[in-house]
């Protein structure tokens, strides 16, 4: 039988809570009697946090210092499109713009969020979690396309597997994981059918929170789905 990870109660944070699933995450930890407390930071928030200005990040975890530490952050921030712009379906829709601001937001932004936010977790047993996606599996690609967001997804998986190991030596407590949230009905895949093949954010939230509470400390450096599933990277 596992022991759970996250003691009981635990604390937690929740980044890029104004979006779909990461509102979703903080109503589901502020109703969870097992949450002790819960903080949400975003764009608009104090502190606030915002990709596009990456030193916002280390601020934002300088701010938060003081209510530290947390058992349990859980980073929802990601972009698959913009107004000006939707997911390549041929190389040739390929433009240096649109991978420059996928990697930003996917990847250059979660990468120091890790440095700087991994910071203030409890020593003594914590779960990080970094929201993936199965597109950014390079063994699981079969239909190609997609290429700025399967890249800077391939990218975020790599770090978090690269701290994963580091961790093991320096943060031998804390449990790194990138979980892949599936369909959600939320406005990054409304594009794409999500309105009707996504299930609800809050769904998606308590599928996955089911997981983060299901690891073990062998989990860390893995990239599961909301069903537990390992996926390849």
């Amino acid at each position: 039988m596992r022991t759970p990870l996250l003691p009981t109660p635990f604390r937690a944070l929740v980044i890029g809570s104004s979006g779909s699933i990461g509102s979703a995450f903080l109503e589901l930890l502020e109703n969870n009697p097992d949450c002790a407390m819960v903080t949400g930071i975003h764009r608009h928030s104090i502190p606030s946090i915002n990709y596009e200005d990456p030193s916002s990040i280390q601020l934002a975890a300088q701010a938060l210092s003081a209510q530290a530490p947390f058992d349990l952050i859980i980073n929802t921030i990601g972009i698959l499109h913009s107004e000006q712009w939707m997911p390549e379906k041929k190389l040739d829709d390929l433009n240096a713009e649109q991978l420059n601001h996928l990697i930003q937001i996917n990847t250059i932004g979660p990468a120091l969020t890790l440095k700087y936010f991994s910071k203030l977790l409890t020593p003594h047993a914590s779960v990080m979690a970094a929201l993936s996606a199965k597109v950014g599996s390079i063994e699981d690609n079969r239909l190609g396309g997609w290429y700025s967001y399967r890249a800077s997804k391939a990218a975020l998986n790599m770090l978090i597997k690269t701290a994963a190991i580091e961790f093991s030596r320096t943060k031998p407590n804390t449990t790194l994981v990138a979980l892949h949230p599936g369909t959600v009905n939320s406005r990054l895949s409304k594009p794409f059918r999500g309105e009707q093949i996504g299930r609800p954010a809050l769904d998606a939230a308590k599928d996955m929170l089911n997981v983060i509470q299901s690891l073990d400390s062998n989990d860390s450096g893995s990239f599961i789905s909301y069903t537990g599933e390992k996926l390849p990277w």
